[in-house]
């Protein structure tokens, strides 16, 4: 990003930018801190927005590979911005998905479902394609199809639980504990199959059966 893709004025901070496929970005955010570093950088030489001055007194730029080594080492597992990409898109179509009525039919779930990609994509500069095969997690498609999107109007539509998780909001962590339920009951599914294996195979072992 350049210099000249943002524009200050005291807290509000303006991006305006082309990114990938050649969508055009506007960005109006009012951050105060984040501010005044932007206008530290642009203070630096150079064309690039984001840099900083290393140990030997050079000017780097901030480079992906910069935010995300940064990223995994502050998380200590690997994590990338993709994923923060990701968990945005999968809020942003959760709460897209909220704000419609109770579907009666497959087509209007379908149709409901195509409307909320397009919205994310929209805000996340992204074809409809792209961001819902990379941004926004199958389980919020799939619980939407089944009535069990937390938050949707007229399936379990309610308030969020208060006990949060940490650094997670409350719809936040509904969803949360919503995505990972499939994975508890797929754990729990596979726990089942493997004892059941076990039992055949001694049973097998027993001559009292074959194994499977």
């Amino acid at each position: 990003m350049r210099t000249r893709h943002v524009k200050l004025s005291g807290a509000k901070i303006a991006f305006k930018f082309r990114g990938k496929s050649g969508i055009e970005h506007n960005i109006a955010l009012r951050d105060r801190q984040l501010a005044r570093i932007i206008r530290q950088c642009q203070d630096l030489p150079g064309y690039d927005l984001f840099q900083y001055v290393n140990n030997e007194g050079k000017y780097c730029s901030v480079t992906s590979e910069d935010v995300n080594a940064y990223l995994k080492q502050i998380a200590g597992a690997e994590f990338s911005t993709k994923d923060f990409r990701t968990w945005a898109g999968t809020v942003l179509a959760a709460d897209a998905l909220g704000e419609f009525d109770r579907f009666e039919s497959q087509s209007q779930a379908n149709k409901n479902i195509v409307q909320a990609i397009g919205s994310v994509a929209k805000r996340l500069g992204n074809t409809q394609a792209v961001c819902r095969k990379c941004y926004i997690h199958p389980g919020v498609i799939s619980s939407y199809r089944d009535g069990l999107l937390i938050g949707t109007s007229g399936n379990r539509r309610g308030r969020p639980r208060k006990q949060t998780l940490l650094g997670l909001s409350p719809r936040e962590t509904a969803l949360l504990r919503l995505l990972q339920q499939p994975l508890k009951e797929g754990n729990e599914t596979k726990t089942t199959s493997r004892r059941r294996r076990s039992e055949v195979t001694r049973q097998g072992s027993a001559g009292m059966g074959s194994r499977r």
